[in-house]
């Protein structure tokens, strides 16, 4: 099984095109970089919805409200925050199973832990409902519900831990993000390894 599950993630094909292998390495280095500011980034700044990513993961969000819609309005809200994390998730399951490009796998790792932290000040604004939303308006100039975490941890009586919740978001994103930059730099480097096997079996031939 171990070794399975090995094969499954480390997975690297035999030749590697230097021009792809070489796309490949500054695209790491670009979402390593990347990834280091979000780490760091205070959650309370509320800059990652300013990033690029939040851009991207928001149509997924509002998606997920209406996919989610037929079972009720607590998952209509929660859905949103489900559908952004699971947009990601397949992309990396169908990289590793379908096309078998363990290192593709590994940036959808990344993005999934993006979107955590993209979550997290989502949740944490849950109790002080200033987070700027769609339209311009906050949490406390909305109507009730509109704020899915506001609703949903009221709506389970959770909303004392708001803050808790959001700090959990925002470390399993940073684990992910760290766990990505291990695995892609891992497939990277087996790939130099076929890479460098390659030119000297051509120099010797």
């Amino acid at each position: 099984m171990a070794e399975t599950i090995k094969a499954l993630l480390f997975y690297v094909k035999p030749e590697t095109n230097p021009l792809i292998f070489g796309g490949r390495a500054l695209f790491f280095l670009v979402i390593f970089f990347w990834g280091l500011k979000f780490i760091f980034m205070p959650m309370a700044s509320n800059d990652g919805f300013d990033s690029i990513w939040h851009l991207i993961n928001l149509p997924f969000h509002e998606f997920g409200h209406i996919l989610f819609r037929p079972f009720g309005r607590l998952m209509t809200s929660l859905g949103g925050s489900i559908a952004q994390v699971l947009m990601p998730a397949i992309c990396l399951v169908v990289f590793l199973i379908k096309t078998r490009d363990t290192f593709a796998a590994s940036f959808t790792l990344w993005w999934t832990g993006q979107n955590f932290m993209d979550l997290a000040p989502y949740i944490n604004d849950a109790r002080s409902l200033t987070l700027p939303l769609l339209g311009g308006n906050t949490g406390r100039t909305s109507p009730y519900g509109f704020h899915d975490w506001e609703f949903i941890l009221k709506e389970t009586k959770l909303l004392r831990y708001d803050q808790v919740l959001a700090n959990l978001a925002d470390t399993l994103g940073t684990f992910l993000m760290i766990c990505a930059f291990v695995w892609g730099g891992y497939i990277l480097f087996k790939q130099y390894k076929n890479l460098k096997e390659s030119v000297a079996c051509h120099s010797s031939g």
